[in-house]
């Protein structure tokens, strides 16, 4: 590398630096605005700004808030409070972020239940919850059938998307309840006293080390995360995320939802990920953005190649876990 090249490269990571640690500590000079207050100011200044692409549908800043509004009320109804926790067993797809900001709206917080867990390790993490209500995909119903002979305390399940409504002991009809519901602001005072030094997610470790552990993120760490990422990245409204990457963990549903979610940018939501589809989906939604794990950069050198690789709009990629032989 020649000097020159490495001036600049030094200039653009001060300059970086200084952005983020800019607009991380200006978090801590209001602490109680928190991630849901955000959303509410770009839903009243940027309405009709995409928030969220998900196959063919969209959904506006506006829309994703009254959404959210409509699951506050909601928790509000089942007498859920500042710091009492709703559990989230959902694939990836729009309402998984609405669920959680609404949750969050009302002060509590919202436990991320990987997905993929079964049996005892989904019983594990629904008991360390502390969780009274659970969120769950109607997809992910027989996931969770699996593990009620192993929970310790009874858990009000309501049941959401394609199998809503669908035979499952004791299930209410979370679509049913939520459609009775106002998308309206929330009056003052609804997170009266919350502050951002108060947990806004629960988000486990993989367990491949044991059990699944829950790990408190509270709203300070949230936004650092979410602002600091965005900030480094140099994020706008005109930015778009392409995500494959699961939103219980928080590379997908922190890092890369709030690097573009916090500006009023879009994110771009994918049930899974998909070597072959991956540049056509890019070119479809014009992607700017991308966030990666190692592997996956692996799995796209490793897939045939498609024309879309060189009319793609990605003008940056972030994550972790790239291994030095895929760099060149």
């Amino acid at each position: 590398m020649g000097l020159f090249r490495r001036i600049r490269n030094e200039f653009v990571y001060m300059r970086t630096a200084l952005r983020a640690l800019g607009r991380i500590g200006a978090i801590y000079k209001n602490p109680e605005r928190t991630y849901a207050d955000i959303i509410e100011d770009l839903a009243r200044d940027k309405p009709d700004n995409i928030a969220i692409y998900f196959e063919d549908r969209k959904l506006t800043y506006r829309e994703f808030n009254e959404a959210a509004n409509r699951y506050a009320r909601w928790a509000l109804a089942q007498g859920v409070v500042r710091g009492d926790v709703v559990a989230l067993l959902m694939e990836n797809r729009p309402e998984y972020l609405i669920a959680w900001l609404g949750i969050i709206k009302v002060g509590a917080a919202a436990a991320l239940i990987n997905n993929n867990l079964v049996k005892t390790p989904l019983a594990h993490s629904l008991n360390i919850s502390g969780a009274q209500h659970l969120v769950l995909g109607g997809e992910l119903a027989e996931a969770y059938a699996s593990a009620t002979d192993q929970l310790e305390r009874p858990m009000t399940v309501w049941v959401t998307g394609e199998a809503a409504g669908a035979p499952l002991a004791g299930a209410q009809n979370l679509d049913a309840a939520l459609a009775q519901l106002s998308g309206d602001v929330l009056p003052a005072g609804t997170r009266k006293g919350l502050t951002i030094n108060d947990n806004a997610l629960y988000i486990y470790t993989s367990g491949t080390t044991g059990t699944p552990k829950a790990a408190r993120l509270p709203h300070a760490r949230l936004l650092t995360m979410m602002i600091g990422f965005s900030a480094g990245a140099n994020a706008t409204e005109r930015d778009r995320m392409y995500l494959v990457l699961p939103l219980y963990h928080s590379a997908g549903g922190v890092v890369a939802v709030g690097m573009v979610m916090t500006v009023g940018g879009s994110v771009i939501i994918r049930r899974k990920f998909s070597a072959h589809e991956f540049w056509d989906d890019c070119v479809k939604y014009k992607a700017t953005l991308f966030q990666y794990i190692g592997e996956l950069c692996r799995y796209l050198l490793n897939t045939r190649k498609s024309p879309n690789e060189r009319k793609h709009r990605i003008r940056l990629a972030i994550g972790n876990g790239l291994r030095p032989e895929i760099w060149p």
